[in-house]
This record gives structure tokens, C-alpha cells and sequence, in this order.
């Protein structure tokens, strides 16, 4: 028997233009009322992913920046944090900008008011727009490296797929047990050029799954009671080790491959909701 549902925001839970249908949101409060857990598993900040789901109106936890950051909604209390090493942070922005990238360092400012951290202004051309919608939540330094005690959850990097692609394989063969990535390539919004996918770059121990599992342990729930539903790479972990996995139709196709269900329907087209009600006979 299934006990919680983790369950992506972009792409996933949220239509294209960023919002939880009526058809999705009824769906959820009514598996919350048969007794499931609903997680929200997100690569965003846990402000973000906040504001996107303030409407399912329960006590939600939010796993946060890709699990990295796991808070509960109701207090903001934080139940889970995995923070990258202050000195593979250094080594990381040093070798990005020596392949002519600039980190956007999300960090664990939300007490404080920023959940980022950048460099150059806020529209360079070196981010790409990834902070468009993001006016007010971060801070600009001049040099990453003086920031004391930074509480860093996850290098970004905005940048053309090739370039992200031979730099996500560089750190892998040079620093195989230092980092945790992943590049995404199931990008929307009308910022976004198709030609640009997003690197992030994390505790090697920090992923969905792993702070998944671990909440899940400390609750008495096991993997085979987890259902996990996402996208994009970052959720090819959870979709494989849940006890359901379940990729989306608009899914990349290495998330599909590890699925145990593929959905019928996209993200827009409630895609959740309808494969949610089958699966558990809302």
C-alpha cells in the first residue's frame, strides 16, 4: 500500500505557464483526505516552490533545490539540509569560469531574505534570463569566494547544451565523487531559448531520492510505499527507486526509461490528476 506521493513542480504538477490546475489541485486534496502524504520534490528554491503551491492549503513538506534543502511548510522548519562543501564550492567556480561560465549559487538565505547569490547584474547576458522572475530574492557580491559561511544548496549554471554538456562530463571525469549534477533540458517559459539547458551542481549527497528515502525512514514509510512523478533528469533517481515510478508524458526520455507508468497526459493537460485517480481509484 502506498503512504506518500513525492511529486515534481515544473513540468510535472505545474502547467507551462507555472500554475496547479483546478484538476490537479482537487485531485490532491483528495488523496491528502484518503490519507497520503503528498511531498513536494523540486529542483526550485523552497520560496518559490512555496508561493507555487500555497492552494493545496495542507501541510505540505517542500524538498527543496533538488532535496537539498527540506523544510516544513507550515513552520518553515528545516527537517533536512545538505550543504556543498565550502572548498569543492571554490574548486567548482573556479573551473566554471575558466570555461567562461558564472555561477548562479543558490544558498540557504530564506531566514534572511535571498536564496541566491551572483556576481554580475542580474540581466547578463551569462545567466541567460534565468533571473527574470526573480527580482527581489538575491544578492549581489563582488567576489563568491569572500562570502563567510555561504550555506551553499546548488551551483546553476544557464549556458548552450553542448558547452553544459562538456562541462557536466568534465567534473565527472576530473572530480568523480566530489559532486552531484545534472543537466535539464525540459526547460519553459517564454524566457527560455530552446538552444539553452540549465547544469546544477550539488553535495554529492544531495538528490531527491536520497532526502526522499531518509524523510521517508524517519516517518516508518519504506521505498516501496513512495510514489515518485517528475520529468526531467533531476527526478530520473526517485522515478527508479520509488515503489511506483511514474514519468510524465512530456518526460525526457531517459526519465521515461526508468518509469514504471508513463502518463497519458502532459503536464497541461492534467496529467497528474488523471494518472493519480487511476492509480489509486480517487
Amino acid at each position: 500500500m502506498y503512504k506518500l506521493i513525492a511529486i515534481d513542480l515544473d513540468g510535472t504538477l505545474l502547467t507551462d505557464d507555472k500554475r496547479i490546475s483546478e484538476e490537479n489541485l482537487e485531485t490532491l486534496k483528495k488523496a491528502i483526505d484518503r490519507g497520503y502524504e503528498i511531498v513536494i520534490a523540486t529542483g526550485r528554491r523552497y520560496w518559490s516552490a512555496k508561493e507555487k503551491v500555497k492552494n493545496i492549503d495542507s501541510e505540505l513538506v517542500i524538498m527543496a533545490n533538488n532535496g537539498n534543502i527540506v523544510r516544513r511548510m507550515k513552520d518553515d522548519e528545516i527537517l533536512i539540509q545538505k550543504y556543498l562543501n565550502i572548498d569543492d564550492f571554490h574548486i567548482l567556480v573556479e573551473e566554471g569560469k575558466k570555461k567562461g561560465l558564472y555561477p548562479i549559487v543558490h544558498v540557504d538565505g530564506y531566514d534572511d531574505g535571498y536564496d541566491m547569490i551572483i556576481e554580475l547584474d542580474k540581466d547578463n547576458f551569462k545567466y541567460h534570463n534565468y533571473l527574470a522572475d526573480n527580482i527581489d530574492r538575491f544578492k549581489k557580491v563582488k567576489n563568491v569566494f569572500k562570502v563567510s559561511n555561504p550555506k551553499v544548496l546548488a551551483v546553476v549554471y544557464m549556458g548552450i547544451k553542448k558547452e553544459l554538456e562538456e562541462f557536466y562530463l568534465y567534473l565527472i571525469d576530473k572530480y568523480p565523487e566530489k559532486y552531484n549534477s545534472h543537466i535539464m533540458y525540459n526547460l519553459t517559459g517564454s524566457h527560455i531559448n530552446d538552444r539553452v539547458g540549465l547544469l546544477e551542481v550539488m553535495n554529492p549527497c544531495g538528490t531527491k531520492w536520497l532526502s526522499l528515502e531518509e524523510y521517508g525512514m524517519k516517518k516508518g514509510i519504506l521505498p516501496e510505499e513512495i510514489i515518485a512523478i517528475g520529468d526531467d533528469n533531476n527526478d530520473i533517481a526517485m522515478i527508479k527507486n520509488a515503489g511506483l515510478g511514474i514519468a510524465m508524458k512530456n518526460a525526457t526520455e531517459m526519465t521515461k526509461k526508468v518509469s514504471d507508468i508513463i502518463t497519458k497526459k502532459n503536464n497541461n493537460e492534467n496529467g497528474v490528476a488523471h494518472t493519480l485517480k487511476w492509480v489509486l481509484k480517487l
